[in-house]
């Protein structure tokens, strides 16, 4: 029988955890099982919940008992897509006490129904012609209240930095400055000027927003309009969203998730989702192409282990969809290159917006000190060795340091 199984940390000084489990195994499946006659348990055992493992920990203060309960849920019992797997193996029980879900263990079944990211890691490689390093990515700043000249003067820069990727930030909505159709046009002119001065390719992810069922309308704009990737908020509209976005034949430019609100549902040790789950394993069935999380080492962090976490479920082989690409964000800057590439390989994205429009030569320069950055790392070259030579890294590292 096909299954899915879902890995919960529940913690409880005084819980039966074989009880625990067993309960939310029935509750979460036939909600009942002991009251029903024998007939109506033959014909309901296919629905059944198993427990598959429990693991104890007894903790050596209060409050520090837990159990890792392994649960495995009929495919028969829920439709193909994300909101119903979430709400069969975490639905009310995400509200019993200190219990998260840690893990997911899908089906070879459930997952054929995603095809994932329509370009992944390969596939962003191949538009921009660029298979041998990490790449860059920098993010509109102070972008509220711009026009369309000073919007425009800000891409330009940015771009004239080196940077591969540009995208809006996350809070830059739809308005009377600055439409979507309007700046899409306006950046990506300015992108191809650039190209035919510099021969870099650039993308262009523009902040997908308004009301859900505007969406795929605005995106298709957006792509007339010449877009050539997207920005999405995917937890303010849900995973279904994303998946619908992304398997849509129409919608031929790669996807960028943004991670808005994930702090509200993975920090927490007892309850929530866990990030791995949360930013990788969902998001890459859903089809995001790119996926922003917290990095280890800047102003918003989450800790190493976890972002390695989302990086293996990004690239893990066992979904059998393509690659995303790896996007750690908030408070980079070019000392913390080395560590990035060191913990992620080739395949990330380095991502600033600080970092670069705070550098003290302007936006361009601090694009070029992360290219800098990003060379000296990939020719096994200490940062300040090759900041001898470039005065935009020097002066990054002068101002934030980093390793030398």
């Amino acid at each position: 029988m096909s299954q899915c199984i879902a890995t919960y940390r529940i913690y409880d000084d005084q819980a039966d955890f074989r009880k625990k489990a067993t309960s939310i195994a029935v509750g979460m499946t036939v909600g009942s099982w002991t009251e029903l006659p024998q007939a109506k348990r033959e014909a309901m055992q296919k629905h059944l919940g198993e427990v598959v493992d429990i693991q104890v920990n007894e903790g050596w203060e209060p409050g520090s008992r837990y159990a890792d309960v392994s649960i495995a849920y009929p495919d028969i019992n829920f439709s193909r897509d994300i909101p119903a797997l979430l709400v069969t193996v975490f639905g009310k029980i995400s509200m019993d006490g200190r219990i998260k879900l840690t893990a997911l263990d899908l089906s070879p079944d459930f997952l054929s129904a995603f095809p994932g990211p329509k370009f992944g890691i390969d596939g962003i490689r191949d538009i921009l012609g660029v298979h041998d390093r990490p790449l860059l990515m920098s993010i509109f700043k102070s972008v509220i209240g711009l026009n369309a000249d000073e919007l425009r003067a800000q891409f330009i820069r940015q771009a004239l930095g080196g940077v591969d990727l540009i995208k809006d930030d996350e809070i830059l909505f739809e308005n009377d400055l600055t439409p979507i159709e309007q700046r899409v046009r306006m950046c990506i002119q300015a992108a191809a000027d650039i190209e035919q001065q510099t021969g870099k390719k650039l993308l262009y992810a523009a902040n997908l927003t308004g009301r859900t069922s505007k969406l795929r309308e605005q995106a298709l704009r957006a792509i007339d309009a010449g877009a050539n990737a997207l920005l999405f908020n995917v937890l303010s509209y849900g995973y279904d969203v994303l998946h619908e976005l992304s398997s849509d034949p129409d919608i031929t430019v790669p996807i960028a998730a943004h991670p808005a609100l994930a702090g509200a549902i993975y920090p927490s040790p007892y309850y929530g989702i866990a990030a791995p789950v949360l930013l990788g394993q969902l998001m890459r069935i859903a089809g995001a192409d790119l996926v922003l999380f917290p990095s280890p080492y800047g102003s918003v962090t989450m800790p190493r282990e976890e972002n390695l976490a989302i990086r293996d479920e990004l690239h893990s082989a066992k979904l059998r969809v393509k690659r995303s690409m790896p996007v750690p964000s908030a408070g980079i800057h070019p000392g913390l290159v080395p560590r990035i590439i060191r913990d992620f390989g080739n395949d990330v994205v380095v991502n600033a917006g600080g970092g670069i429009h705070g550098h003290p030569m302007g936006t361009e320069a601090g694009g070029k000190a992360f290219v800098q950055a990003i060379e000296a790392t990939m020719k096994s070259v200490p940062l300040a060795h090759y900041a001898e030579e470039h005065e935009e890294l020097k002066a990054a590292l002068d101002i934030w340091g980093g390793e030398v």
